[in-house]
C-alpha cells in the first residue's frame, strides 16, 4: 500500500505500525514529477495521503517531517515573479489552494492516529499552522515558527511584500495556542519564537538540539505504540473535538478572506499588470 501512496510532493516510509512522511523540494524532482506535481497542491496531497492512511488499520502512528530549506516561506522574489501573479486569481487554483488547505487541516485534527510533527528546520506560513494541527511536536531548539502574511517581507528575504490574511491555518489556529493577544501579535504583526522559547512556555512539547531530535521522536514513538490501540484512537478523537470545532468554525473563512485579497492585489497596487503581459 506505501508503494501506491508516493506521490510528486512526498516520500512515505512504512516501518511496523508507524507511517513516517517527508516532503520533497519541488526543484529536486525529475521533469515528469514535476508536471505530476502541478495538478494538485502540496496540501491537497497531505491531505489525500492522510486520507489513505486513516483508513489502513495496520497504521497507529504518523510521524510528519516540517521544516527547512523548503518549508521556510516562499521569497519575496517568487510572489513577485509573473509566473505568481499569473495564477493568484486563477479560479481553478484558487479552488485547489483553499479546498487542500481546508481538508489538510480537517483530516489532521480528525484522524484517529497520533500525528508527531518533527520540525527539523524554520517553518514560517502555513508550514507553522501544520504543525499546530499534528498531536506533538518536537523541533529543533532554533527552529523559528512565524506567519508571513501581515509580515510583509519581515522574515527577510522570505515573504511577500504585500499583505494577506493568515488563512492557511493561523486565524484558526493561534487563539488555540497562544493567547489571545499574543496571537494577534503573531498573525498581524509577524512576531516569531523560536522553539526553545515555544517549549518553555508549554506551546510545544519538546525543543532539543538538532543532534537529538531523532532519537526524542523515536522514543514518542515508542511511548506511542506501547498503549492500546482502540483506547489511544478515541482518546484523540475525543480530546481533538474542540480543534475539529474550532476549524469548522473559523478555517473557510480565513481562507476565504485570504483568497478576497488575492483578487485585489492589483487594484491596490500590489501587482503590476504590466508584469502579466
Amino acid at each position: 500500500m506505501i508503494d501506491r501512496l508516493q506521490s510528486p510532493h512526498f516520500r512515505i516510509e512504512r516501518d511496523g505500525q508507524l507511517a513516517t512522511i517527508w516532503a520533497r523540494a519541488g526543484d529536486k524532482l525529475a521533469p515528469e514529477e514535476q508536471e505530476a506535481a502541478k495538478k494538485v497542491t502540496s496540501a491537497l496531497a497531505l491531505a489525500n495521503l492522510l486520507d489513505a492512511l486513516r483508513a489502513d488499520d495496520t497504521v497507529r502512528v504518523i510521524v510528519l517531517h516540517r521544516g527547512g530549506a523548503n518549508h521556510g516561506g516562499n521569497s519575496s522574489k517568487h510572489y513577485n515573479s509573473p509566473a505568481w501573479q499569473e495564477h493568484h486569481n486563477d479560479p481553478e487554483h484558487i479552488w485547489k489552494t483553499f479546498s487542500g488547505i481546508v481538508r489538510m487541516h480537517e483530516v489532521m485534527a480528525a484522524i484517529e492516529k497520533p500525528i508527531i510533527i518533527q520540525v527539523d528546520g524554520n517553518i514560517i506560513g502555513g508550514g507553522c499552522w501544520i504543525a499546530f494541527s499534528g498531536d506533538f511536536i518536537v523541533a529543533r531548539e532554533d527552529a523559528v515558527f512565524g506567519d508571513h502574511h501581515l509580515a510583509m517581507g519581515a522574515f527577510d528575504p522570505i515573504g511577500p511584500p504585500f499583505g494577506l490574511v493568515p488563512g492557511d491555518g493561523g486565524t484558526a489556529l493561534a487563539p488555540l495556542f497562544f493567547s489571545p493577544m499574543i496571537a494577534k501579535e503573531m498573525l498581524m504583526l509577524g512576531k516569531s519564537f523560536t522553539a526553545k522559547e515555544l517549549a518553555a512556555q508549554g506551546v510545544i512539547n519538546y525543543a532539543v538540539p538538532a543532534s537529538e531530535i531523532d532519537a526524542k521522536v523515536a522514543d514518542l514513538v515508542k511511548r506511542l505504540l506501547d498503549r492500546p490501540a482502540y483506547p489511544l484512537a478515541w482518546c484523540k478523537r475525543a480530546v481533538n473535538r474542540h480543534v475539529v470545532e474550532q476549524l469548522n468554525r473559523t478555517l473557510d473563512a480565513g481562507a476565504g478572506y485570504e483568497m478576497i485579497g488575492l483578487s485585489q492585489l492589483e487594484r491596490q497596487g500590489w501587482v503590476d499588470k504590466k508584469s502579466l503581459d
